[in-house]
């Protein structure tokens, strides 16, 4: 037992200074973004959902002199501070919830907020907004409250400027009491692929996934945009799978969406 306490403490250190760290792991030294970088401007918010706290990355620590207490209840949690972002060196590598870091995510990581959460980020700099799930552990730079991913860094033009001084605001997912009622608790998942405003290329793109990936696809209108959709799943896990599945098959925008049936 005294065994697998150590190695767990060995393998929760190396993934908390993730965002951070200028270990051998990494095969570049200094962080940068994508050499030849996908379109973003399609790609949308985080969109939130209620999830576990995973096992990982939710524990208290310490690191670098510094002791992180784990924030239990953060209904109402706001913060203000720098921002900064993280992007290819990290690529491909664990979060600290043993998830893949993807810089085409919406994601971030916080210091201390509970993993997964979703947080409002604005830039306070320009105004700009976007909703990101934390995932990760870090920034541990002084004075920087929050680590985006390349993708929501782009959103609030982080990307240039390198740091953005903004305000981060918790998204409460939590059910609420009127979802006890089974007629109101039945749930599905589906994942959007692709977005766009051209209906013919939404509706060929959705007939190669279902016709390469042996996935079902379908589209669904919104506004002057068509959604590129597969699924529905019965349950979170599934989709998970063809999440991963998606995202190594030329999707790395892909997202998992929750639908009220």
């Amino acid at each position: 037992m005294k065994i697998n306490n150590t190695l767990f403490t060995i393998v929760l250190t190396l993934l908390l200074v993730a965002c951070s760290s200028s270990d051998s792991r990494y095969s570049i030294s200094n962080d940068v973004g994508p050499d030849k970088p996908i379109q973003l401007d399609h790609i949308e918010d985080a969109h939130p959902v209620y999830e576990p706290f995973s096992r990982g990355g939710n524990r208290d620590y310490n690191l670098r002199g510094g002791s992180y207490k784990i924030i239990k209840n953060p209904d109402g949690f706001k913060q203000s501070g720098q921002a900064s972002w993280y992007g290819k060196k990290f690529h491909g590598h664990l979060t600290s919830n043993g998830e893949i870091y993807d810089m085409y995510s919406m994601s971030a990581a916080h210091k201390t907020l509970p993993i997964p959460s979703y947080v409002k980020v604005t830039n306070k700099d320009n105004g700009k907004s976007t909703i990101v799930r934390i995932n990760d552990r870090g920034p541990f730079h002084g004075g920087r409250i929050i680590d985006l991913s390349y993708a929501a860094a782009y959103k609030l033009n982080v990307v240039d400027t390198g740091t953005a001084n903004v305000e981060i605001e918790y998204i409460t997912t939590k059910p609420q009491p009127s979802t006890l009622n089974p007629t109101k608790a039945l749930l599905s998942y589906s994942i959007q692929a692709s977005s766009s405003n051209h209906e013919d290329r939404s509706k060929s793109l959705a007939q190669d996934i279902n016709q390469s990936l042996s996935l079902e696809t379908y589209i669904e209108p919104n506004n002057s945009n068509f959604r590129v959709l597969v699924g529905p799943f019965s349950n979170y896990s599934e989709s998970e799978k063809v999440l991963q599945m998606l995202k190594t098959n030329g999707f790395p925008q892909a997202f998992i969406r929750k639908n009220n049936l």
